[in-house]
């Protein structure tokens, strides 16, 4: 007997879904972007949980502007020369913060990509929203070729192994001359070969952070000699 269908295989209720649940309001750090924002966090993860699991996804990422993405999209804006005419690829879009951030800089183009359908729902939601012209997937291109002058990896440093795998693959893109910026607001598993570029206290909430503002760091992530290459992320010495 076939099994049912989720309610959310289709790309039009992903859509409404994303619609249903959440509040077209501006950032807290970047007041010229609108996201669709979820505006209590326990009623949505319930609302996906089951829906997630099955397809080995976790929190909903895509449904609030995470700290770490908001200081990296303020950046890009005061400093356009960064992306401006070039070719963008927003890795773990979320929400596509970055992505319009990016966009609005004026790159040559602008990629976004991330493995949960709901945040590509989302991203293109607010592209539209905020009148930019994005092309967002669903795919995982870790150890693939980003096709990309300049990759913006919001705020990715929550999980152990994922971080690992991250960072290997970026540190090897930043080999072949591809400029790799992140966003960390004080993540466990941040890359150490890092510069620092700024810092901005980004206002934030204390269902999400447990915080009203968490001090968030851009980050752009540099090549490392062979001899003192290491691919596990930072971590806490109380760990």
């Amino acid at each position: 007997m076939p099994s049912t269908p989720s309610p959310l295989e289709s790309a039009e209720a992903r859509a409404e879904f994303v619609r249903s649940h959440t509040v077209l309001e501006p950032v807290p750090m970047v007041a010229e972007i609108r996201l669709h924002t979820a505006t209590e966090l326990v009623p949505i993860w319930r609302a996906t949980e089951n829906w997630l699991v099955e397809r080995g996804l976790g929190v909903p990422f895509w449904c609030v502007p995470w700290a770490g993405g908001q200081a990296l999209a303020r950046y890009v804006l005061e400093h356009p020369e960064t992306v401006r005419g070039k070719r963008v690829l927003d890795f773990g879009t979320g929400s596509g913060l970055l992505a319009i951030a990016a966009a609005k800089a004026g790159a040559a183009s602008v990629r976004a990509v991330d493995v949960d359908p709901l945040a590509i729902a989302a991203c293109t939601l607010n592209a539209a929203a905020n009148a930019v012209v994005i092309d967002a997937l669903c795919e995982d291109v870790v150890d693939g070729d980003p096709e990309a002058d300049v990759v913006l990896a919001g705020d990715v440093w929550y999980e152990l192994g994922a971080s690992a795998r991250f960072a290997k693959w970026l540190r090897a893109i930043s080999e072949r001359g591809i400029r790799v910026l992140t966003g960390d607001p004080g993540r466990h598993y941040v890359p150490s070969n890092a510069r620092e570029l700024a810092v901005y206290d980004v206002p934030t909430s204390m269902e999400l952070e447990s915080s009203k503002s968490r001090r968030s760091r851009v980050l752009e992530l540099l090549p490392i000699p062979s001899s003192s290459r290491d691919d596990t992320p930072s971590r806490p010495a109380d760990e």
